[in-house]
């Protein structure tokens, strides 16, 4: 009884304080960031002097022997899916929080920001292969089962197989979607399986990143755990050239990691355990927002 009290309590804040932050940061920036999924077909209606000859309806105008162009509506109603990697290594946290709990907040934020924007919002968690898969949805108990589902699922699989996990995902997911991918992407072998997702949805790679992840501080003889194997070893951080050779692969991974989504055409926004993500995530509005009205102007 007194777990599922504090469970309670625990969601009451995080909504709490996600609320005040999408009140904040989203306002009204929400549908011009993501709404450009797209245009419904709504109907045809008779060629005027200045239209777009590319909307030309030509089987309309055959049959009625006079110009006819197609009339399209903005998509307003969105479908956003959140994928989070639920494996071992997002059970990691020097600071503040774990990764795992830092994805919760933001997993909120964009759960809370689609609830008040009326926008469907689906669940999917994931490790080794698919873990839970929970259909989008309208409406305030819809979204809340689903942060108490971050806070306390349990995950069976303990690494990362993009391939295994996103393969399911494509299949379950119907219609198009903003897709949320959250994970630490530590496993670069994901190039494949999200080409399959992009085919058809909107991807945004949500990197989560902690500052021991990105340099060693020097403090001797310790034993570093790989969290998703078991492996353990010896690492000796008062040795400088240890310390260079750590930190100089962690930034080729994250050159490594930015460019493959680059190549791709994904959007990219990393998040680190020791700060609050409300200014990358306003700075990642501002890069989106601009990227959208330039492709807007180029097809014009």
């Amino acid at each position: 009884m007194a777990e599922k009290a504090e469970l309670a309590r625990r969601i009451k804040r995080l909504e709490i304080k996600t609320t005040r932050l999408v009140a904040n940061i989203f306002g009204g920036e929400y549908h011009s960031v993501f709404k450009g999924r797209g245009i419904d077909f709504d109907e045809v209606r008779e060629y005027q002097e200045g239209d777009d000859v590319r909307l030309i309806d030509w089987n309309v105008t055959a049959r009625m022997d006079r110009l006819f162009v197609k009339k399209f509506v903005e998509e307003r109603e969105l479908t956003i899916m959140i994928a989070v990697d639920v494996s071992a290594s997002l059970a990691f946290g020097s600071k503040e929080r774990l990764k795992r709990e830092l994805a919760a907040e933001f997993a909120a934020a964009i759960a809370l920001s689609a609830m008040q924007n009326h926008d469907r919002v689906g669940l999917f968690l994931f490790s080794d292969g698919p873990e839970r898969f929970v259909p989008p949805k309208r409406g305030r108990a819809h979204v809340l089962r689903m942060i108490r589902d971050l806070l306390v699922y349990q995950p069976e699989g303990r690494k990362t197989r993009y391939a295994e996990s996103l393969n399911y995902f494509q299949k379950v997911l119907t219609g198009r979607a903003i897709v949320f991918l959250i994970s630490d992407f530590i496993d670069l072998e994901f190039e494949a399986p999200l080409k399959g997702l992009l085919a058809k949805h909107d991807v945004i790679a949500v990197t989560l990143v902690d500052p021991r992840e990105l340099e060693l501080p020097d403090v001797g003889l310790i034993e570093v755990l790989d969290p998703e194997s078991g492996e353990a070893m010896l690492v000796d951080t008062g040795d400088g050239r240890v310390r260079e050779r750590y930190a100089r692969r962690a930034r080729d991974l994250a050159s490594n990691r930015s460019a493959m989504f680059r190549s791709l055409g994904v959007d990219e926004l990393v998040l680190r355990t020791d700060q609050n993500y409300v200014k990358p995530l306003a700075e990642f509005f501002e890069r989106r927002s601009k990227r959208l009205v330039r492709r807007r102007r180029m097809s014009v």
